[in-house]
């Protein structure tokens, strides 16, 4: 049997702690103290990326010599054979600068080198550099500023030299 000095101690540390439930049994007396209106059922959505800062809205203009990433019934296309595809090394969010008020690493047209960086991926708040890996020039941007991007998905086509 439980002392009713021992059970105001015990609801006056379960109020005072992080802790929501507890559960205590002795001599086959069984107290138990809940908090109040601490009882709730989670849901867990996929993580909202949020940008590090404001985008900036840009046009992206597309390039009828290379084709996009999707065709018209939602299959994969397939892109000219001459072009090399920088693809996102993670699952994060496309910045094409470092900063809105900066202009973009690269854009259409630009001559870039193995160690050229050319666009930013955020990930879990860490803000990791993409270098170009070849040298040539940018033909087509295939990710918006602020979008979401995959693991392997293309984002710039480089015309190698």
């Amino acid at each position: 049997m439980f002392k009713l000095s021992e059970i105001k101690e015990l609801i006056k540390l379960v109020d005072e702690t992080s802790v929501h439930e507890l559960e205590i049994e002795n001599e086959g007396t069984r107290l138990l103290i809940r908090k109040p209106g601490k009882s709730e059922i989670v849901t867990v959505q996929a993580p909202v990326a949020t940008p590090a800062y404001a985008v900036a809205p840009q046009a992206v203009i597309p390039n009828p010599q290379v084709q996009s990433d999707v065709g018209l019934a939602g299959e994969p296309r397939e892109y000219a054979s001459n072009l090399h595809k920088i693809v996102s090394p993670m699952v994060g969010t496309f910045y094409s600068s470092s900063s809105p008020d900066t202009a973009p690493y690269v854009s259409i047209g630009s001559k870039v080198g193995e160690k050229t960086t050319v666009c930013i991926i955020e990930a879990m708040k860490l803000m990791n550099e993409l270098e170009a890996e070849v040298k040539g020039e940018i033909v087509e941007i295939l990710a918006e500023n602020g979008q979401l991007v995959e693991y392997g998905q293309p984002l710039f086509l480089v015309k190698p030299e």
